[in-house]
């Protein structure tokens, strides 16, 4: 019984260090991963919004010139 009690002990360690490990290296991965978005991402996806804000800013600035200069006929 000792020699079970024994073995199960020694799968019970390998099995907490393996878990132990993989939250590791999940951690590190999930750091990496959130440096990743901060520094490339972001100001992607910033500098593409800006971009599309000035463009749709230029378009409603076409369309009040043109509404101005045909106004509705009755």
């Amino acid at each position: 019984m000792n020699d079970f009690n024994r073995k199960v002990e020694e799968a019970s360690s390998r099995l907490n260090q393996s878990i132990n490990d993989v939250a590791t290296t999940l951690e590190k991965e999930t750091a990496e991963l959130v440096d990743y978005l901060n520094a490339e991402v972001v100001p992607a996806v910033r500098q593409h919004s800006t971009k599309a804000l000035r463009i749709a800013a230029e378009k409603l600035a076409r369309l009040a010139d043109y509404m101005e200069t045909h106004p509705e006929k009755k």
